[in-house]
């Protein structure tokens, strides 16, 4: 799928123009749509970038570090409720828990002990952890947002104590390797662009180390493309379930906190930042390492995603971040998703399932029920159904959509076996608006 020329135009001109105002060497981001890299846009030579280039990934590495934590749960090797030290011993902050470093909501400092990791030579495991004191700890936890790559850090620690493996294979064997992301890489696999500083006032380019972070590798190790990236998008937005099941990814996407306060525009859910734009909201994370930045932000009511790299750290005019989500936006925006066409069903639906159909009341309001073709019931205000329940046993129904998600609608019947109320979560609805519950 393609973009429309007009739609393209649009974000080759924004993002040359981000790359003349940024002073940044290399500039890329990619749209992804269904699966596939719908439109590459490039600007800058140092060098001329394309979709199997590389960059670093810096903290987007954290969305797969998250990953790995929630298979081991879903297997049953751990709980996100556990307590650090149940997994990792040798720690000054073992009563926090996994979910609470994985939504930056531990209230643990933001990075560990020694110099700038980021820049520096790593340490392995053992030297991370015994810089984990007591006083890494800057505030309650859940007492407030507080980012934190230490946390990262204890994470693929509890990855490798758990496993047997190290942090670069397991990713290897339960992610890269699965998804066919070839060209993602824990160090600089050439093709690559280096990184680099733009001198604030005379335009020169310094290098940067590309350094081996160690332990601290799991919160912005590595390295990977556009290509790459946009696959890893299009995960996000439709798992494979050989890999993650559905249903945690969407866990994983649910806020755990918000840190922004006074306008609820931007949260972090289980190793996944959320920001909110008008209606929409959008999952991924943003990177940064010396001499790079990286955006991911996704859309996963309409499988539409933008993924992008540069290779400056400064980026003058802003995030690359904020860029990737105007241009999702943008095209949100300028090619909504097609509509789903109605289809007539190929037969009514069963007697005992028809029987529920149509209208009921309770205190008044009506509600309208019908069956679709899967067998699961549908409900809410006329024309407009919001809830789902889907078959639990006989006469019974869960919610699995809107404001009864989750609750049980059970259906009650007269002494001819007829139905004549659905109860649910305790509120009955009846065949006539005069009708007692």
């Amino acid at each position: 799928m393609t973009l429309l020329p007009e739609t393209a135009r649009q974000i080759d001109a924004r993002v040359a123009q981000a790359q003349a105002d940024g002073h940044t060497p290399s500039l890329v981001l990619g749209v992804v749509r269904d699966g596939t890299l719908a439109h590459l846009a490039t600007a800058g030579a140092h060098p001329r970038p394309d979709a199997d280039l590389q960059y670093r990934l810096g903290s987007i590495s954290k969305t797969m570090t998250a990953t790995l934590i929630m298979q081991l749960r879903d297997a049953g090797r751990l709980a996100i409720d556990d307590p650090v030290e149940r997994h990792l011993q040798g720690t000054s902050v073992g009563a926090l828990t996994l979910r609470q470093l994985l939504a930056h909501a531990s209230g643990i400092q933001r990075e560990p002990e020694g110099d700038w990791w980021e820049r520096a030579a790593g340490v392995d495991l053992t030297t991370l952890l015994a810089g984990v004191t007591p006083d890494k700890i800057a505030y309650p936890p859940h007492l407030t947002y507080h980012y934190s790559n230490l946390a990262y850090g204890l994470l693929g620690g509890i990855l490798e104590r758990l496993t047997g493996t190290p942090w670069a294979d397991l990713l290897n064997e339960r992610i890269l390797t699965p998804l066919g992301l070839r060209r993602t890489t824990y160090a600089a696999t050439e093709p690559f662009a280096p990184g680099y500083v733009v001198h604030p006032w005379h335009d020169t380019l310094r290098e940067e180390p590309r350094t081996d972070t160690g332990a601290m590798a799991p919160a912005g190790q590595l390295w990977s493309t556009i290509e790459d990236l946009g696959r890893w998008a299009a995960f996000l937005a439709d798992p494979d379930p050989s890999v993650l099941a559905a249903e945690t990814l969407t866990e994983m996407c649910s806020p755990v906190v918000i840190s922004d306060q006074e306008s609820w525009r931007h949260g972090h859910g289980l190793g996944l930042e959320l920001h909110r734009e008008g209606d929409r909201v959008y999952v991924g994370h943003g990177g940064s390492m010396p001499g790079y930045v990286a955006s991911l932000a996704v859309h996963r009511p309409s499988r539409t995603a933008v993924v992008g790299f540069a290779n400056s750290y400064g980026f003058r005019t802003g995030h690359i971040g904020g860029l990737g989500r105007q241009l999702l936006t943008l095209v949100l925006d300028a090619e909504p998703a097609p509509v789903t066409p109605w289809l007539p069903a190929a037969a009514p639906p069963p007697a005992e399932l028809a029987e529920l159909t149509g209208r009921w009341w309770w205190m008044g309001t009506t509600i309208e029920v019908y069956a679709d073709a899967a067998g699961d019931l549908h409900a809410g205000p006329v024309g407009a159904p919001n809830l789902r329940f889907v078959p639990e046993g006989p006469d019974r129904w869960r919610g699995r959509a809107g404001g009864q998600d989750g609750e049980i609608l059970t259906v009650r019947r007269d002494g001819q076996g007829r139905a004549v109320a659905l109860d649910i979560a305790t509120f009955v609805y009846t065949r006539s608006p005069d009708q007692e519950p």
